[in-house]
């Protein structure tokens, strides 16, 4: 991905009260970052931070961690939230790689991922966020009665999810190819960017809901 770097967001996002440094080690101690005790939702991927940020207007209770990798993205964000501050709401600039580095087992309670890099070459799969590889980090970290929630307008990086997630393990609870012509999931929907600007291109935007069986969750050792 090639980013137009934005002067001075290294040092924004660095020395932003919002933003919380992987290395302070609040693994475990998530709910000790927040005014709330309530639960807690992550969104990979978090981009300029509208959908994380209208979510956590509307629900006081819950924490939200917004994890980005890019600073220029997340120096984004930033502007917004100076602009508009929420008790509820922390940045995390780091790779999601390094999920189980900072997450607790079943310390969070739901994973957004919002129109994620298709890496459309088959030599580039395990990189995609619902590949194997990252639904087995998630599965470190998210607790029992938690679920993950996906949206893409990619159909063939929805197929591919729609082959990976159970392949994997998990439960798709609901699906749909076309959100926002579907009562049901559309309901509480809230738009990101790139939803909207795709959307207004006529493109159908695809979702589904996923989780870990609770027989799997008992069995895993972290």
């Amino acid at each position: 991905m090639r980013l137009r770097k934005i002067k001075g967001a290294d040092a924004a996002v660095l020395e932003s009260p919002f933003c919380i440094p992987p290395s302070e080690q609040l693994k475990g101690a998530w709910r000790t970052a927040f005014a709330c005790d309530g639960p807690i939702h992550i969104e990979i991927g978090m981009g300029k931070g509208r959908f994380l940020m209208t979510l956590a207007a509307r629900n006081p209770q819950i924490s939200y961690i917004g994890i980005e990798r890019y600073e220029s993205v997340l120096y984004r964000a930033l502007q917004k939230m100076e602009q508009t501050p929420l008790p509820n709401v922390r940045f995390l600039c780091m790779d999601a790689l390094l999920l189980s580095d900072v997450f607790a087992g079943g310390e969070v309670d739901r994973i957004y991922l919002n129109f994620s890099d298709p890496w459309p070459k088959d030599r580039h799969a395990a990189r995609r966020l619902t590949s194997k590889a990252f639904l087995d980090r998630y599965r470190q970290i998210l607790s029992p009665a938690g679920h993950l929630e996906f949206k893409t307008d990619n159909r063939g990086l929805f197929d591919f999810s729609l082959q990976e997630i159970p392949a994997a393990g998990w439960r798709i609870q609901a699906h749909t190819y076309d959100l926002h012509h579907d009562g049901a999931m559309n309901a509480e929907n809230i738009m990101t960017e790139y939803e909207e600007k795709f959307s207004s291109l006529g493109n159908p935007i695809c979702k589904l809901i996923a989780s870990i069986p609770v027989s799997q969750n008992a069995k895993d050792p972290s």
